[in-house]
């Protein structure tokens, strides 16, 4: 007997080491995860602002020695088109024409190389005459965040932009909670305090069952029905709007919203449902009056949690919002969300480049979003649980 205590406490002593050794494992996997992404992200600021191997080059006489990304984009977009509206640091100052040589033929072909400026490799800067190179800068925390233009394959400077892709991400999310929270809270309600139990047996797993339906289903769904319906219904070109997709994502974070709602009215006290009754309250006052209060901080979770799941949906949002990098104005436009852009552009990103940095930054600011709605979860329940303790 005591030999079998004996094996029973190595048995379990092997056990809680496997436990603790594949509890720190994984610990470790997910910290070195973080820490890959955070590097690659970072790494896009140590780049230059014109594509690696290439220069923009102007005469040497011309006193223009820096140039950044606008205005790079604007005068190889034809848009700039004189030296002296572009705002020189001190009182040096260079007029005329620009004259603009997109590859090194073209610049070889000019005549006029006092007012020329072009984006050659930088192997061949030599072979044009008297030419220097511009200092163009390194890609900056401003331009990425508050930047308005994503075009990361222009040329000479890519446009790294992010606040039109997370706009789009937050303002597609929060149209999707404004639609879901009322069925959601309804029907919450109906599972908790109105329907009987086989209906509630019947009901209550079909609710669960739809959050396991794959997100590319969703998207046919929204592209094949929304989608015309919107177009339809607004007069709209195209129906691939944020519209179309706020109302897939409501689909989607209904079981989510009302699971943990459902829940958290389950779990009010029958005595706080009695006692409401017994002072002459009915049934819907109870629900409003009694039930609701005391499951708020549930409900409130489930919410943010809905956001966090429409926050990181991706291939139905790719689908059915149009998947355009444009500041959003209203619903009936196309946008682009974090996850879309990411998973629509990763494939083609060079490996290293500074297109490939910026998907992962952008990956780095979906974990700190998705970061802050867990941490607001928890503070929430934290929260919940706090008072009704002290009651």
């Amino acid at each position: 007997m005591a030999m079998k205590c004996e094996t029973n406490k190595i048995w379990q002593k092997i056990v809680e080491g496997c436990i603790k050794l594949s509890g720190s494992i994984s610990s470790l996997i997910v910290v070195l995860i973080i820490v890959f992404l955070f590097k690659e992200g970072l790494g896009l600021f140590s780049n230059s602002t014109v594509e690696s191997g290439y220069t923009v080059a102007v005469q040497e006489s011309n006193p223009v020695s820096r140039l950044n990304a606008e205005q790079l984009r604007l005068i190889f977009d034809g848009e700039l088109t004189r030296w002296e509206d572009i705002k020189q640091e001190g009182d040096e100052t260079f007029s005329g024409d620009i004259v603009v040589a997109h590859d090194i033929d073209q610049a070889m072909e000019q005549e006029d190389k006092m007012h020329l400026i072009a984006f050659v490799p930088t192997e061949y800067l030599d072979e044009i005459g008297e030419m220097k190179a511009v200092d163009c800068g390194n890609v900056n925390l401003s331009d990425f965040f508050a930047g308005k233009i994503w075009m990361p394959t222009a040329q000479p400077a890519p446009q790294f932009g992010v606040l039109p892709i997370i706009l789009g991400t937050l303002w597609v999310s929060l149209a999707a909670i404004l639609i879901a929270l009322p069925f959601a809270l309804a029907a919450s309600v109906y599972l908790s305090e109105i329907a009987d139990k086989r209906l509630y047996k019947f009901l209550k797993p079909a609710i669960e069952l739809l959050s396991g339906i794959p997100s590319v289903v969703y998207g046919f769904f929204g592209l094949v029905v929304i989608v015309p319906m919107i177009q339809r219904g607004f007069g709209l070109d195209v129906g691939e709007t944020a519209l179309s997709g706020a109302i897939i994502l409501a689909i989607m974070a209904l079981p989510t919203i009302i699971t943990i709602s459902e829940d958290a009215m389950r779990a009010t006290p029958d005595s706080l449902r009695e006692a409401s009754l017994a002072l002459g309250a009915n049934r819907w006052q109870t629900i409003y009056k009694v039930v609701i209060p005391h499951a708020k901080s549930g409900i409130t979770a489930g919410v943010v949690l809905g956001i966090g799941r429409a926050i990181g949906e991706t291939m139905a949002v790719l689908m059915v919002c149009g998947n355009a990098a444009v500041m959003p104005h209203t619903l009936l436009e196309p946008i682009r969300t974090i996850p879309a852009s990411i998973a629509a552009e990763l494939g083609e990103a060079p490996n290293g480049g500074a297109h490939y940095q910026a998907l992962f930054m952008l990956a780095c600011i979906l974990f700190i979003i998705t970061l802050l709605i867990n941490l607001t979860v928890d503070y929430i329940q934290n929260k919940g649980t706090i008072k009704q303790k002290s009651k």
